[in-house]
């Protein structure tokens, strides 16, 4: 009997259960690679209601460590980061227990190889590790970027902060990708653009996909309607602590929703998603605004949607809200930015919108036509076709085998 290889799993945050963005991610990715490997897992608990999920992941792999963190300390602390020059995200994510316990693993067990899921926890990877352990960091999006996107978006002091910590995370993504082996992000067209922001490493930037799991998103299955039935919903999936998400359902429901209830009373708006803040949870005072805080199947939402709406207007790599809504064979109104890195048809399999006129217009256009189905079936095609989670792992498995060499692009 074969033994299996080893190898660490270093995560920013506990990779289950699958109920965000970022988890959904690094669950499959975890989950397919322990059907290979013998893993090793150490990540953050930065929620109390996840650590009743440890014990799951204790049953897939050999060791795990999970570093609690508290958000409102962790945010004090990386304040200090503006005095000695470093990221904030990285003092956001010390933890002296979780370095112990990563040199430790790296001192006693034979590592084939390192897998890091996202950049800020790279700081971790032991300095000691065998020239031979391959090392591989799932960048997942340019954070960095965003960061300036924050700053293009905020008055000062803010501006000045998160322009910042824009430009020194991509110091450090700059030197991590020339450290590690490969440096993964979720999508072509995320990869070509860090490969501009970091030509030296341009060889070893590739890309695994986000997928879906077809047989959970399946609109073949019942779901009970939580919805009125006098009512066409419009229905938000996302994390509500994540700034971008709720930019994106504010704007929508003071821009777009109104003007869209002029034309169709029978409209009514879905924020669905955990910790929604006082100004998401403030939008329910519309009379037209359901906010439910975080629910146990966002699939019953999905499948008696009338349309998923994406109106995010800052955003890098790849929604899986909208790959979950078209899954579902449901119509998706999208914005330019939550498409980005999906290949789709536009007007065919999904339909695009960035400004409250072209919402309102496909919208209304949806809801007094009979492409409703059609869309939805030609969007689930697309998704079943190119966003498996299989062919990703089976990516990734070449990639950890490999060299930069051979790497698929």
């Amino acid at each position: 009997m074969s033994v299996q290889p080893e190898l660490l799993f270093l995560s920013h945050r506990i990779p289950y259960p699958p109920d965000k963005g970022d988890k959904i991610r690094s669950w499959n990715i975890l989950k397919g690679l322990a059907e290979q490997y013998r893993v090793h897992l150490g990540c953050f608990i930065d929620d109390e209601e996840d650590l009743k999920y440890a014990d799951h992941l204790r049953g897939v792999c050999d060791r795990c460590h999970f570093a609690r963190l508290n958000p409102l300390t962790a945010k004090l602390w990386s304040s200090t980061a503006l005095l000695n020059g470093d990221p904030l995200t990285l003092s956001y994510y010390k933890n002296a227990g979780l370095q112990r316990w990563v040199d430790d693993l790296a001192r006693e067990r034979d590592l084939e190889s390192v897998f890091v899921f996202s950049g800020a926890v790279a700081q971790y990877i032991p300095a000691s590790l065998n020239e031979k352990v391959r090392r591989i960091v799932d960048f997942v999006d340019v954070d960095s970027d965003k960061w300036r996107q924050y700053a293009d978006s905020k008055p000062w002091p803010a501006s000045w902060i998160y322009d910042r910590e824009g430009r020194k995370l991509l110091e450090f993504e700059r030197k991590i990708a020339a450290q590690s082996d490969a440096g993964l992000f979720v999508s072509p067209a995320e990869a070509a653009f860090f490969r501009k922001l970091a030509p030296e490493s341009s060889d070893k930037i590739s890309h695994i996909n986000n997928g879906v799991d077809f047989e959970f998103f399946d609109p073949a299955q019942v779901f009970e309607s939580p919805f009125s039935a006098d009512e066409r919903p419009l229905v938000f999936t996302g994390a509500m602590d994540y700034w971008p998400n709720a930019d994106a359902v504010i704007w929508f429901a003071e821009e777009i929703l109104p003007r869209l209830r002029e034309k169709r009373e029978d409209v009514r708006f879905y924020v669905v998603g955990s910790k929604p803040g006082n100004e998401v949870k403030a939008l329910a005072r519309q009379d037209a605004v359901t906010v439910t805080g975080r629910v146990e199947d966002v699939r019953p939402y999905i499948a008696h949607a009338a349309a998923v709406v994406a109106p995010l207007r800052i955003s890098r790599g790849v929604q899986n809200k909208v790959l979950e809504g078209m899954a579902m064979a449901r119509p998706v109104v999208a914005t330019s930015q939550a498409l980005e890195g999906i290949d789709a048809s536009y007007g065919e399999e999904v339909l695009k919108a960035d400004d409250p006129n072209e919402f309102i217009g496909k919208i209304i256009a949806l809801l007094d036509s009979d492409k409703e189905s059609l869309l939805g079936k030609k969007a689930r095609a697309r998704v079943m076709r190119d966003y498996a989670w299989s062919a990703n792992i089976d990516r990734l498995t070449v990639m950890l085998k490999g060299t930069a060499q051979n790497m698929p692009v």
